[in-house]
């Protein structure tokens, strides 16, 4: 049932991906191609339901309408802040006749019984997209087929998908900070405490790190982020060996005082405190590299922000894929197969690739009014862009992931060749790139162990408590979860 892939490049990339990383652009483009001969829509009106993280606030502005007219249609957008998005999205679904014709969906955390939701609520988008049908549509044949593959639900595809990072996160450092201690980036976690030994001074307000909660198990000791096969059968995240060495390796980074005491008392803001030099060891998004990157440019020129790589307590770099999608986005059912086709033919306008006039179009609006063009072609935003753009059209549909930084192409560089050196030590959950909505019944299950986790490595609670909670979350429905997983499971190897 899924589409077949087939590629449309714009422009080749000045650095290619690898293993799934993404491709690096240097230049912008000096010609971008006009690739849709005419818009795609047909007059009609459409609502989108999105979560915003900006303060535009939804309703028609020149940007919208410049858009609209590419589109050949209207899109009205039905914002919800992001942290409130789910529960919105959760009570809308309880009431069909509410849903919009679009509807973006979290990834990474779906409302409760979206499953059961899907088939009375949304358009099975089999029948236009599987296979070479998807051939009417060319930059949706152009996204990944794992990303596609997380929008199948109980047999059918209903989502698309927007592109997701396979590598999503670093244990960042203050690469100037470490040369000034006169230490290296650590490949063990006894290398990492010697050298958080060394950058640790409270009497000059320094210490090495801010919390390494996620960083530890994930990207030290190789836990995986849920589920594993270990021996033939599934075992969780909090079950492993890895996660309970990484446990105990967090509980002496608190005891010996490298960590930062505001993370302890759960105050303060974690990058700020690596930005001023508070700490020299960060765990962040790769997103957040760029963003930190820019701000230091201007507020410490001298400071040098680089990913740690290589590092790992069984000698052996171990990294989990990333969601193939970040989002996907399901059209409302209709009856009427050409209102389908109309929006299936806008989101394919919204998936042009970097380097084409239809994804400058939808990134930067009208030439002349939402930017000007610089010496190099690049577009310069003006502020009508920030104040009219509404920021929500990748939570829909997006084209291949691109990196791009016209303004320090050397950080483009670093950052795309790191990424695909980090593919090499890739691996895949067994339900990698499938959409399995995690039963009601166990949605809260997880908490109380987060929330011990807290407690056992800042010495609240004790790791016989550790191992006391992971027998109740067994006995108190990880083992039945475990049984709904091996059912999928074996489903899927059907």
């Amino acid at each position: 049932m899924l589409p077949t892939y087939t590629e449309q490049q714009a422009i080749a990339p000045q650095i290619a991906g690898r293993n799934g990383s993404t491709p690096g652009y240097l230049e912008y483009p000096k010609d971008l191609p006009q690739t849709v001969a005419a818009p795609p829509g047909k007059g009609s009106s459409f609502t989108c339901m999105v979560p915003t993280w900006s303060g535009v606030k939804s309703g028609s502005n020149d940007f919208t309408q410049a858009l609209d007219e590419a589109l050949g249609a209207k899109l009205t957008y039905q914002m919800t802040t992001g942290n409130d998005y789910r529960d919105k999205q959760a009570a809308v679904l309880a009431s069909p006749d509410d849903v919009a014709d679009w509807v973006s969906v979290f990834g990474w955390d779906p409302p409760a019984r979206f499953d059961q939701a899907v088939e009375s609520v949304f358009q099975d988008l089999t029948p236009f997209l599987a296979g070479d049908k998807i051939s009417k549509w060319k930059y949706l044949a152009n996204l990944p087929t794992a990303a596609w593959s997380f929008g199948v639900i109980k047999g059918k595809l209903y989502g698309i998908p927007v592109p997701g990072e396979i590598v999503t996160d670093a244990i960042f450092h203050r690469a100037d900070m470490f040369g000034a201690a006169g230490v290296e980036a650590p490949k063990t976690p006894d290398e990492f405490l010697e050298v958080c030994k060394a950058l640790t001074a409270p009497d000059q307000g320094r210490w090495a790190c801010n919390d390494m909660a996620t960083a530890a198990p994930n990207l030290m000791f190789g836990a995986p982020p849920d589920w594993r096969v270990k021996d033939g059968k599934l075992e969780y995240r909090w079950e492993t060996q890895e996660y309970r060495d990484a446990l105990e390796f967090q509980r002496e980074l608190f005891d010996k005082g490298y960590v930062h005491p505001d993370v302890k008392a759960d105050t303060g803001d974690a990058k700020q405190r690596f930005q001023a030099g508070q700490v020299a060891i960060h765990y962040d998004g790769v997103g957040a590299w760029g963003e930190m990157v820019k701000q230091l440019a201007t507020s410490s020129p001298e400071a040098k922000i680089a990913p740690m790589s290589g590092l790992s307590a069984s000698g052996t770099p171990i990294r989990y894929a990333g969601s193939p999608a970040n989002f996907f986005s399901f059209l409302k059912k209709s009856d009427d197969p050409s209102r389908i086709e109309e929006l299936l033919g806008i989101a394919d306008y919204l998936a042009a690739p970097f380097g084409t006039k239809e994804w400058e179009v939808a990134s930067y609006g009208k030439e002349g009014v939402h930017f000007t063009r610089g010496a190099d072609g690049v577009p310069q935003p003006t502020d009508l862009l920030e104040e009219q753009h509404p920021g929500v059209l990748g939570t829909l549909v997006t084209g291949p992931l691109a990196k791009y930084d016209f303004t320090n192409p050397e950080f483009v560089k670093e950052y795309c060749e790191w990424q695909a050196a980090e593919t090499e030590h890739m691996q895949e959950g067994p339900f990698y790139g499938r959409q399995i909505v995690r039963p009601a019944e166990y949605a809260t299950l997880d908490q109380p162990m987060y929330d011990l986790e807290k407690d056992v490595v800042r010495g609240r609670k004790s790791m016989e408590d550790f191992d006391a909670a992971v027998t109740t979350w067994r006995s108190s429905g990880g083992d039945r979860m475990r049984e709904y997983y091996e059912s999928v499971r074996q489903q899927l190897d059907a």
